[in-house]
């Protein structure tokens, strides 16, 4: 895997300690074998682990070391793409199956949540899809149509409401969708990883993959200073693959566009501030071409994210809109001071919707969450774990073959300089 910069990330600095692993220095036998310890990976674990089936997880760096450790952390209902658009893209049986599972998506999250008690910051008030100028509007008043024949309990906020909920100015309206809400995401994938040890699951950090072969019906992978023997491997690496380059598995990782994404943590707001945004602690993001988030954590940082890397050219660039965009949004700040900064990667799908592959007999994956990677990976975890034991349930999706994306470099490329260009000029007047 690529050395990347070292940057404060927040959730590492406020996430409760993570369970006690060691890298695998032995040759071990399990029923499956999972590749990738973030919320996929881990889910899959727990509920494989609570059927009574072993389960081993391979980490090449520790719990929650990419997209799980990164993320804005917005539990989000469904995906990016309208109901309609999923629905013209995968059919009617599987479209309507995939939104009803998503749509249920925040739901198992925070049972789980409960269930297992996981401290992780977990508010359920919500999330607000805020709308940029009269094209904004049309957007969410149609997402919301679409949403509302599925039954979703999501509504359209006028401008002011949008105001009174956010205590920021510009947005000409919101969706509130009352199925979502916020978590400290490397929390809760600890949480998980908690979870799964205590049901029996297995659980290796500092463990990368170095080879896979096939004998017979199984596995033989080759992982940190051991071996891990499965019958079925599920791969869970999603957008941090780069870990799989030394296996039969590799073009697993050619699908994915790679959108970089920073987020930017203030130091923690007086009362008074505090109580004037975000009053009920709703995640938000918005409808702009080059979108950008903001929520608020349990000690009162607002984190600002938007498209992006913080490699050491582009950072100044990001910061210096970071701070302008919190200024126009919320005037009453006065001076802005970062605490805490990091970046991460999203992986795009050519369809926007995640795929499901068979990469070969009995190694099954999941990727391309899309910007959506906390209610997803969740379900498609537990999905998988019923998937391998057999369980007659029908899948989210429907089995596609890889399909590598000849653009995939130039759009990741073009995603970080592009942001980096508009962040340059924009919201300077």
């Amino acid at each position: 895997m690529a050395a990347e910069r070292t940057l404060p990330n927040l959730w590492h600095a406020t996430a409760p300690a993570a369970p006690e692993t060691r890298p695998l220095s032995s040759d071990i036998t399990v029923d499956v074998a999972i590749i990738g310890g973030g919320f996929t990976g881990l889910s899959a674990a727990l509920h494989l682990a609570e059927k009574g089936v072993t389960a081993a997880v391979a980490e090449a760096k520790m719990i929650g070391f990419g997209g799980s450790g990164r993320n804005v952390g917005l539990v989000n209902a469904g995906m990016w793409t309208k109901p309609e658009d999923l629905i013209a893209t995968l059919g009617k049986e599987v479209g309507t199956r995939l939104l009803r599972e998503l749509g249920d998506g925040p739901s198992l999250v925070y049972q789980l949540v409960e269930k297992h008690d996981m401290p992780c910051e977990a508010v359920r008030n919500g999330t607000l899809h805020l709308a940029v100028g009269p094209e904004g509007v049309k957007d969410i008043q149609d997402r919301e149509r679409q949403w509302k024949t599925f039954g979703a309990p999501v509504e359209v906020l006028d401008a002011n409401r949008a105001t009174a909920l956010t205590g920021a100015e510009g947005f000409a309206g919101a969706l509130l969708d009352r199925r979502a809400g916020t978590i400290q995401p490397l929390a809760y994938a600890r949480g998980l990883a908690r979870a799964a040890l205590a049901a029996g699951a297995q659980i290796y950090t500092d463990t990368p993959l170095r080879s896979a072969t096939r004998a017979g019906d199984l596995w033989k992978l080759s992982a940190g200073n051991g071996t891990i023997t499965a019958k079925s491997v599920i791969v869970a690496t999603n957008a941090y693959g780069d870990m799989l380059s030394q296996t039969p598995w590799t073009s697993y990782t050619q699908e994915l566009t790679i959108l970089p994404y920073f987020q930017f943590a203030t130091t923690p707001l007086s009362d008074n501030l505090a109580r004037s945004i975000l009053p009920e602690r709703q995640g938000c993001w918005d409808t702009g071409l080059v979108m950008t988030s903001f929520r608020m954590d349990q000690q009162n940082r607002l984190i600002f994210g938007s498209v992006g890397r913080l490699d050491t050219l582009a950072e100044g660039t990001h910061r210096a809109f970071a701070e302008r965009s919190l200024r126009k949004l919320f005037p009453a700040l006065g001076d802005i001071r970062f605490e805490y900064w990091w970046d991460g990667r999203i992986g795009m799908t050519t369809n926007n919707l995640p795929q499901m592959h068979v990469m070969a007999p009995n190694v099954f994956s999941v990727s391309g969450y899309n910007g959506r990677g906390i209610a997803p990976g969740t379900v498609f975890g537990r999905a998988l774990a019923n998937h391998v034991t057999g369980e007659p349930a029908a899948l989210p999706i429907l089995e596609t073959p890889v399909t590598p994306d000849p653009w995939r470099s130039m759009k990741s490329a073009f995603y970080h300089v592009g942001a980096q260009a508009k962040h340059f000029i924009d919201r300077r007047f």
